[in-house]
């Protein structure tokens, strides 16, 4: 984050430099889906908890509902709409198509984006690996099967998957340990 000026925050999203103005306080979610209309992320339940609002910064899922925007920092921030283009799917985002791996939808985004990162690091993830990852990912329409299904799918598409925007820049994933001392402990 850079501060140009009072309640002028830059940011990073998608390979993009944006401006905002906002209160550097306001939740991350609130300025992707109202300020940048990138509606990828949603918002769930406002606590990190169910992860629909999820995406990538510094190549790591985390929570956009309980990130400060005045927190983000210079870090790449990756939504659902970066990852692929329309004629260019992220395999991810293929397999899950491929996999039929949605009933409603909402889901999906914290979903695809934990599977993002999980491949981003582990490449041939294990079904308890998957399930570690998604872990924290609520869907209340029970399609579990096919979201495991979707994940090995994405995985067999290549063990050398395309990496997120962030991570081409240099910009690797952490760990869980990271994630845990990062201090912010509703990210995972």
């Amino acid at each position: 984050m850079c501060t140009t000026k009072a309640g002028t925050v830059e940011l990073h999203v998608n390979n993009k430099q944006v401006s905002v103005s906002a209160d550097p306080q306001t939740p991350l979610l609130y300025i992707l889906r109202n300020d940048l209309g990138l509606n990828g992320p949603k918002y769930g339940c406002g606590l990190g908890e169910c992860g629909a609002c999820s995406v990538l910064i510094g190549g790591r899922a985390v929570r956009s509902c309980t990130i400060a925007l005045g927190s983000v920092g210079a870090r790449q921030i990756v939504t659902l709409e970066g990852l692929g283009e329309i004629d260019a799917l992220h395999p991810v985002q293929q397999a899950f198509i491929e996999q039929s791996a949605a009933q409603c939808g909402y889901c999906l985004n914290g979903m695809i984006i934990a599977a993002v990162a999980l491949l981003a690091r582990n490449d041939d993830p294990s079904d308890q690996d998957i399930r570690t990852a998604l872990r924290h990912n609520l869907c209340r329409c029970g399609t579990h099967v096919e979201i495991l299904a979707a994940v090995r799918r994405a995985a067999s598409l290549g063990k050398q998957l395309p990496r997120s925007p962030s991570e081409q820049q240099g910009i690797s994933p952490t760990t869980d340990k990271d994630k845990n001392e990062s201090g912010n402990a509703s990210q995972h």
